[in-house]
């Protein structure tokens, strides 16, 4: 058993990606084409406008424009439509992030199915979300691909190996399950799911090869629960104001043989990939 695990930063895997953007929005603009990434935010939530400015001032790095619009938080469903319908129009927008959560009077669902397809960066709408049950191409869900990402580029074999995930969401455990189950070289997973509603879940993780933790439960995931060498993924986490509260108490490290970082790890990657989206966007619509 190792005594202090190895980390997984997720740092350098979204710089490898960048890089790529980089290559390929230049290219993208020697044929006159400045890609461009729109944001919705909707209120004046302190960190949802945080998040806003830092995937602008990283759309800027990347040479992407990125038009934003702000709605005020008594702002009518049929106003977010309306802005959806005005970006979905605008064939110099490539790609679309309408920034969660929005206000609790507003049908976050709805307005996610009124945006084009094609232009969801987040890969959440329920055509991606069917594309990707069916192994068709279309923008990937951001934190399931930047976990793909984050082992392959780590040299972690997934292939022919036990993954369990504890969680069960839309956004990290299901389409986790569906992409590393797929047939490829850095997915081919025997993959099991289960969540907090399976009694004993313990069970399962303590036989992965490799445990995504994705429950939103701050340390639901301790040393107990890991099985000795395995390594341990954190993808879900909570808020309290300001302060991160990971699903996985900083003590599996003595278990693991290697483990995501509690700040730095998924999140990096996460960004990385919804800008691989909107560039893979950019390239569709204007070839």
């Amino acid at each position: 058993m190792p005594k202090t695990a190895r980390l997984l930063p997720g740092v350098p895997v979204a710089e490898a990606v960048f890089a790529d953007i980089t290559r390929r929005v230049a290219a993208l603009r020697e044929r006159g084409v400045t890609p461009s990434l729109a944001t919705i935010l909707v209120g004046d939530d302190d960190a949802s406008a945080g998040y806003i400015r830092i995937k602008q001032r990283q759309a800027r790095q990347l040479g992407f424009d990125s038009p934003h619009r702000h709605l005020p938080a008594y702002a009518t469903q049929h106003d977010l439509l309306d802005v959806i319908a005005g970006l979905n129009a605008d064939p110099d927008v490539h790609g679309v992030l309408l920034q969660y959560p929005i206000p609790d009077h507003l049908d976050y669902d709805a307005a996610l199915l009124a945006l084009h397809p094609d232009k969801d960066v987040d890969g959440l709408h329920p055509l991606n979300m069917g594309r990707l049950a069916l192994g068709l191409p279309g923008p990937l869900p951001c934190t399931p691909a930047g976990i793909e990402a984050l082992l392959t580029h780590h040299q972690i074999s997934v292939a022919g190996r036990e993954v369990v995930i504890l969680g069960r969401g839309a956004t990290i455990g299901r389409p986790l399950a569906i992409l590393l189950a797929q047939k490829r070289p850095t997915a081919n997973a025997a993959v099991t799911v289960v969540h907090t509603g399976v009694p004993d879940w313990s069970r399962h993780t303590r036989r992965a090869d490799i445990l995504v933790a994705a429950a939103g439960v701050p340390d639901i995931i301790q040393p107990e629960h890991v099985r000795p060498g395995a390594v341990v993924i954190g993808a879900g986490v909570r808020y309290a104001g300001r302060r991160l509260l990971p699903d996985v108490d900083e003590a599996c490290a003595t278990v693991a043989s290697a483990i995501t970082p509690r700040v730095g790890g998924v999140g990096p990657t996460t960004v990385a990939m919804l800008f691989r989206n909107a560039v893979t966007a950019a390239e569709h619509a204007t070839t």
